[in-house]
């Protein structure tokens, strides 16, 4: 087996590290929402969302410390379980981020289309209206479709522009609106957004959806970075360990010593079953003088080599 540079190895532990910390966050904001969504009676579909959330981050944390474990014991197994499911967890996710892409103009279309259905106002649902005034009051606009004047003669205090509103604001008609305006005095002007919210809500929606695709890219590049790691520690890990010829010169002419000590390992093994077998004594000296070739060599090193010389004197040893 080979030697896995210690640089890589922990580098693919520090990865696997984060992998494993942002999967911890997710499962536990995914607690956090399905106990917020229970409270939701239309809220299923969310809740179903909630529960692939659950098997997502618990299978990539079970793989995560397979992944650990492997890359700190050099574990071939556990790095290649976590390979082949990091490598399916990357395409799910690959696969999800471009069905998103697709369905933006769907989703764009589902949203127009579910606001326009409310108009006009005063006939909307309890729901709907609390959805609508809580966007009127967050992102700062009006109706639906044509400002203000989807409310015809009952615009909404959430309407009113306050003294941190940034977008723009128009002067209400007198008389479209029922609500009374703390410290103003009588014929005082009556300020409220002018920008419609439907436009806005759309906005906003493709941003969160973009920042959502943003972060899935994010996460697959990670992900991808971990697998890339995990591979090149196994291409070190199964890289076979080769041990150069020893080379020196005697007398101007140039001597290899091709041996390498997988060879001088098969000439002991050869010492010990020539020792050990039954053959007559002409087998063993032809046996023996195998090995003892490397005492051969030993005597003709040249001093200046002598670590050469020292570490051949032990052979016989084997």
């Amino acid at each position: 087996m080979g030697k896995v540079n210690i640089c890589l190895k922990w580098s693919s532990i520090c990865v696997i590290g984060v992998i494993a910390v942002i999967n911890i966050l997710l499962l536990g904001s995914a607690l956090l929402l399905h106990g917020f969504l229970l409270s939701d009676e239309q809220a299923e579909d969310a809740i179903m969302g909630v529960h692939f959330l659950y098997g997502f981050t618990s299978v990539t944390l079970i793989l995560a410390l397979f992944g650990g474990f492997g890359a700190l014991k050099q574990k071939k197994w556990a790095l290649i379980v976590f390979i082949i499911g990091m490598t399916s967890g990357c395409l799910v996710m690959v696969v999800n981020e471009i069905l998103t892409q697709a369905v933006k103009t769907k989703l764009e279309n589902h949203i127009r289309n579910h606001y326009l259905n409310i108009l006009p106002v005063t006939n909307a649902t309890e729901s709907d209206l609390a959805v609508l005034d809580y966007a009127q009051r967050n992102l700062q606009c009006c109706g639906v479709e044509q400002g203000y004047m989807d409310w015809k003669n009952n615009i909404p205090e959430s309407c009113l522009c306050n003294s941190e509103s940034t977008n723009l604001c128009v002067v209400a008609p007198k008389g479209s609106y029922q609500f009374k305006v703390e410290g103003s005095v009588e014929d005082q002007s009556v300020m409220i957004y002018a920008k419609p919210c439907l436009s806005i809500i759309i906005a906003e929606s493709m941003f969160h959806l973009n920042v959502l695709s943003g972060i899935k890219v994010g996460f697959i590049l990670l992900w991808m970075l971990s697998i890339g790691l995990c591979i090149t520690i196994l291409c070190q890990m199964n890289k076979k360990l080769e041990i150069p010829a020893v080379v020196y010169k005697q007398n101007g002419e140039s001597q290899h010593l091709v041996e390498t000590e997988l060879h001088w390992r098969d000439k002991c093994d050869r010492e010990l079953h020539c020792s050990r077998s039954e053959t007559t004594n002409q087998s063993q000296e032809e046996c023996l003088s195998i090995v003892n070739q490397a005492h051969v060599h030993a005597a003709h090193i040249p001093p200046q080599h002598s670590a050469y010389r020292h570490s051949s004197s032990k052979l016989p040893v084997c």
